[in-house]
């Protein structure tokens, strides 16, 4: 797994470096400007290269990067010291634009000829890399402050941090390549990324002597009148079976079973009462639900009634197995008692996206996107259960720490991707893994068959029945990692 660093444990991590392990401030700033020379060296043969510098260490970075082009390489370089009042160079033309203006440390709004500089990087047609991390882009939570620079490659130095791949971070930093400068890292409470190696274990090679008992059932709850999805429920369910589980079943209010029947003839049809189209609670149906299940999905499209949240709640109290809570069921333990999360027997994990989490928390959307990963740490904390937080970069949150899954892309900003999401969290799960673990796996893998579904068409086109469908390729390429 790749390390991701919040600012205050990078900067942690260079006193440590400098007080106790000795090595010069200025020893670090040249090792940096080596390593993005080198990278920037790999990438271009010659041309007119400017470096803009701040007057922080970041832009120290860049005049160091400047020298070793020039006198090292023989590049074509020029520099630009905002301090100095040299703006006038960005008036001319260059070939590359390299940004060393802030660094991660950013924490205001910018402002003035900060602002007036960064807004003639973005304007101007050449290649852009910046160092670090894009100038005006928060470190830690990836939000644009005001105006960050667009680049095209961001040169990490020595770990990723958080502010790379939340919010905006991805649209701003381009290609991300991360330099070691040997910067030491002490601590071990820092949030991590999944790669392909790391979802491997999740999918071992299947014994033969085996039957579809030996892989679990997973069961999907959820529908109502005014959100029957049919045929996204059924794409949630086929998930959970495209990725391993023995058994896959649909529960669906009774009255709508005909909008489900032979959709998927692969999949068990349950029902559950219901009046009008919409779920009437009876601990019968969900006995029958929680019998002989070893994952749950819970919540798609039911609407957020009582109802639905005394089915949750019997769930919580009742099921033993790994349960997934999404979208209705999320909104219904906002609306009655989210405190029902801390009286169950379950594991336990969440998917709320943005608002569905600023309901359950109290907490506003812009306060949840400014500390995602507090914000959700401090959820499964108080509740004991994980947390999914969906978005362009989703935070998973619990019993196995802090995870940023970074698969997928803005084709999967669509109606139903949630519903496939969680039938892939309980496919995984219902084969015995944790719901954390599940949840990890589970995000990873759907995202990458996004981005393999966007690969085959375009990213406009994309559906959540695609997602599904390249499940498939996803799996191999994990099983070839």
């Amino acid at each position: 797994m790749q390390r991701i660093l919040s600012v205050a444990q990078m900067r942690a991590a260079d006193r440590y470096t400098i007080e106790k392990l000795g090595v010069p401030e200025r020893t670090l700033m040249e090792r940096a400007g080596e390593a993005v020379a080198e990278e920037i060296r790999k990438r271009f043969k010659g041309g007119r290269i400017l470096f803009v510098c701040g007057k922080g260490n970041n832009g120290g970075d860049g005049v160091a990067a400047a020298r070793f082009l020039r006198s090292v390489h023989g590049f074509s370089v020029f520099v630009l010291k905002i301090a100095a009042g040299e703006t006038e160079k960005l008036d001319l033309d260059y070939d590359v634009v390299v940004d060393c203006v802030f660094g991660t440390g950013l924490s205001r709004e910018v402002t003035g000829i900060y602002r007036e500089v960064i807004e003639k990087i973005n304007a101007k047609k050449c290649f852009k890399i910046s160092v670090d991390i894009p100038s005006g882009l928060n470190g830690d939570n990836g939000l644009v402050m005001g105006v960050a620079v667009k680049a095209d490659m961001t040169i990490s130095v020595q770990e990723y941090k958080t502010g790379h791949f939340l919010n905006d971070g991805r649209d701003y930093c381009g290609k991300i390549v991360n330099k070691d400068i040997g910067i030491a890292v002490f601590e071990e409470d820092f949030v991590r990324r999944m790669e392909p190696a790391d979802v491997k274990p999740f999918f071992p090679e299947r014994k033969q002597n085996t039957h579809k008992g030996s892989y679990g059932r997973a069961v999907l709850v959820g529908g109502s009148r005014d959100y029957f999805g049919s045929v996204l429920l059924s794409a949630a369910a086929l998930a959970a079976l495209k990725t391993g589980a023995g058994y896959g079943e649909l529960c669906v209010p009774e009255s709508l079973f005909p909008l489900y029947a032979g959709r998927a003839p692969e999949l068990i049809l349950r029902t559950f009462s219901d009046e009008n189209g919409f779920i009437r609670f009876c601990e019968r149906d969900f006995e029958t639900v929680a019998a002989g299940a070893d994952a749950v999905a819970a919540g798609m499209g039911m609407g957020k009634s009582e109802d639905t949240f005394r089915a949750v709640r019997w769930l919580l109290e009742n099921f033993k197995g790994r349960l997934v809570i999404d979208a209705d069921g999320l909104n219904a333990l906002a609306e009655y008692g989210v405190g029902a999360l801390k009286r169950t027997c379950a594991d336990v994990v969440l998917t709320p996206h943005v608002k569905e989490f600023s309901r359950l928390t109290g907490k506003s959307a812009a306060e949840i996107l400014s500390a995602p990963v507090d914000c959700a740490k401090a959820f499964a904390e108080e509740y004991g259960v994980n947390v999914l937080l969906k978005s362009a970069a989703s935070v998973l949150a619990g019993k196995g720490g802090v995870l940023i899954n970074t698969t997928g892309n803005s084709g999967m900003a669509k109606g139903g991707s949630g519903d496939v999401l969680s039938g892939t969290i309980a496919g995984i799960a219902a084969r015995g893994f944790s719901a954390f673990d599940a949840a990890a796996a589970g995000a990873y893998l759907c995202g990458r068959a996004g981005e393999l579904a966007a690969a085959a068409q375009n990213e406009y086109a994309v559906t959540p029945s695609d997602t599904v469908g390249h499940l498939y390729a996803a799996e191999n390429e994990i099983a070839e990692s």
